[in-house]
């Protein structure tokens, strides 16, 4: 009798424990003044729309998907969203950011738009669309944009619609781990220091996959959001080309797309969102010949190392003043190799819609640049972590220098935001050449460095 009247104290004990115990926690989800909305949207274009290479001939299993975040309760609403796009670049940046703006109710300068870079998905880009159409091009080819409007129309309703549904939030977390053989530098240099062979995503050469892997961030960051012990959203950020294969007229998230689904799949509560960061020069050529086993393959290992950051991630109390997000808008020098002439010349010729279609996104580019347009480069402060949203496919050394300004914080990146610069290379890459810093893939000066940079550390320097 005496023990089961302990028995019975020590439960009431617990009990009122508990009791004060979830008081507590309900009143920190209050207190934290911070909620947390999610949005997934179906952007898989139907059958018979072109994408960035070929028309769609099927559509499987897996889809491409518009994903993100509104950030609740930290001044005006913060979004980020990654679409497993090629590419979103000028005019269609500013219509998705807009969209996306006004369905939350905040800016669009506190709206960050990033691709994930598939290439058996669309690309996007309105001015090319527009200036197409005013030179009475018969074929818009891959800019052809009724699906894409429709595709943005979706997503700022979801978005509109998950304002309504916005969970507490009350921790943040924190986590990296070793993504291991995935990501391999594509410039390989020869004996004068001049790239010497570009190794791409997906390499046949054996010569060429012994080769080292070079300069790369072997590191996949996940940042997540949490309710309690309830995770809400996870974000996650890795560097790397996301091809295995592709030109296969099925649209496909890639191995990328596939390693969320897996972690979608292992924690269900959360929804996954992936950004693919400053991977311009990386690819998985070392460890890819292109075989068709190898998505899978690389997709296990990016959802392996996406796991080990999520369990050893580390969890803080958060609160309004624990987020912030701040914007540099910079100017991007102007590539000298962009003859405006030349670009209106092909333009015009309407029976060769081959040259036409080539040069518009140069020709948008500089038109835009001219204007005198600036893009924002945003940066999301958490607690200790900081986000920096880049344009353009960066080169991996980018990331690597904003992680070594502010060794103190766990910085991470995403980039394929503005695409309309194209590939965006290091002063230092310019000289070496390669495919990267050619004036077919890279439309900016080589000075852009000194601007990229200049921001990055203007952003991170700030308490």
């Amino acid at each position: 009798m005496f023990s089961l009247t302990i028995g019975r104290k020590r439960l009431c004990h617990l009990a009122g424990m508990a009791s004060g115990l979830l008081i507590a926690l309900c009143a920190t989800a209050a207190d934290s003044g911070l909620k947390l909305a999610t949005f997934d949207v179906d952007v898989t274009p139907p059958v018979g729309s072109m994408m960035a290479y070929d028309p769609v001939v099927r559509v499987d299993e897996l889809t491409l998907r518009c994903r993100g975040i509104a950030l609740l309760g930290a001044g005006d609403p913060i979004v980020l969203c990654a679409v497993d796009w090629i590419g979103i670049a000028n005019e269609s940046q500013d219509a998705f950011r807009a969209a996306l703006a006004k369905a939350a109710q905040t800016t669009p300068q506190r709206v960050a738009v990033h691709t994930v870079h598939q290439h058996d998905a669309p690309g996007c880009d309105f001015t090319v669309e527009r200036l197409l159409k005013e030179a009475g091009a018969k074929d818009l080819g891959r800019y052809e944009s009724a699906f894409h409007r429709k595709a943005l129309a979706r997503a700022a309703q979801a978005v509109k619609e998950s304002i309504g549904r916005a969970q507490p939030v009350t921790h943040y977390g924190r986590g990296e781990a070793e993504v291991k053989e995935v990501a391999s530098n594509r410039r390989i240099l020869g004996p004068n220091g001049k790239v010497r062979v570009t190794r791409y995503t997906s390499c046949r050469d054996p010569k060429l996959r012994a080769e080292p892997e070079g300069v790369i961030d072997p590191m996949v960051s996940v940042l997540s959001f949490w309710n309690n012990d309830k995770p809400v959203a996870a974000l996650s950020y890795y560097a790397c080309h996301p091809q295995s294969y592709y030109r296969m007229g099925i649209p496909s998230p890639d191995f990328p797309g596939i390693a969320r689904f897996f972690r979608q799949q292992a924690v269900p509560e959360a929804l996954h969102v992936h950004f693919t960061g400053a991977g311009g020069n990386i690819g998985a050529g070392k460890y890819n010949d292109g075989s068709r086993e190898n998505r899978v393959a690389l997709a296990l290992r990016l959802a392996d190392g996406m796991k080990c950051a999520w369990d050893t991630t580390q969890k803080f109390p958060i609160g309004s003043a624990d987020v912030q997000w701040r914007v540099e808008p910079v100017v991007l020098p102007l590539g000298k190799h962009l003859d405006e002439d030349k670009l209106r010349a092909d333009l015009a010729k309407v029976s060769d819609s081959k040259t036409q279609l080539r040069g518009a996104d140069k020709l948008a580019w500089l038109l835009r640049c001219q204007s005198g347009h600036k893009i924002d480069i945003g940066m999301l402060a958490v607690g200790d972590a900081r986000v920096l949203h880049m344009p353009g496919e960066l080169l991996v050394e980018y990331q690597l220098a904003a992680k070594k300004m502010r060794p103190d914080l766990r910085v991470m990146m995403a980039a394929y935001g503005e695409y309309g610069p194209g590939y965006i290379a290091t002063a230092r890459a310019y000289e070496e050449g390669g495919y990267e810093a050619s004036p077919g893939a890279s439309d900016v000066a080589p000075e852009v460095e000194g601007v990229l940079m200049g921001a990055m550390w203007k952003l991170l320097e700030t308490k």
